[in-house]
């Protein structure tokens, strides 16, 4: 069967490109890719940007300017698996940056409404440990923050 990948296209009012671009600056291994303008034939203004190719992080994605009848929620967000907490605050200030919004739990959104969560590897093993009494101590600890800071997390799976 042919496809067998997967691009991921998010929806914009007017904002594709200027996110493309944002995207690209964030994440390394990322670079754009082609640019579609519209037509006479529309469906915008001839000339305005319709879609744009770019890939963040190595995940290929279509940026479409569909106009305003549909924005983005928290039912849809992207996990940033961070190695260790300088990359847990580099894209929690990049990504809020302009605009974006922190939540609860390592959650955010940037400034174009889109779901980010940034994630220590470290955290999901934490969690995850057959040990239910250091792992609860840890996802309590979790549910307090916004940005996650991986030393009390440590902590608390230590039992400090």
């Amino acid at each position: 069967m042919a496809g067998d990948g997967f691009i991921t296209c998010l929806w914009f009012d007017g904002r594709a490109e200027e996110a493309a671009d944002f995207y690209v600056s964030v994440f390394k291994n990322s670079r754009l890719g082609r640019t579609v303008t519209c037509t006479e034939n529309g469906p915008g203004p001839t000339g305005s940007v319709l879609t744009v190719e770019f890939t963040a992080n190595g995940q290929e994605f279509v940026a479409l300017n569909g106009g305003p009848q549909f924005t983005f929620n928290e039912a849809v967000s992207f996990q940033v698996m961070c190695d260790d907490q300088e990359d847990v605050d580099h894209y929690w200030n990049r990504l809020t940056e302009g605009g974006g919004e922190h939540g609860p739990c390592g959650w955010l959104k940037d400034r174009f409404g889109v779901s980010w969560q940034v994630v220590p590897r470290r955290l999901l093993d934490m969690a995850a440990d057959q040990d239910r009494e250091r792992a609860d101590r840890v996802v309590q600890v979790m549910l307090s923050m916004s940005k996650l800071d991986i030393a009390p997390l440590e902590k608390a799976y230590a039992g400090e």
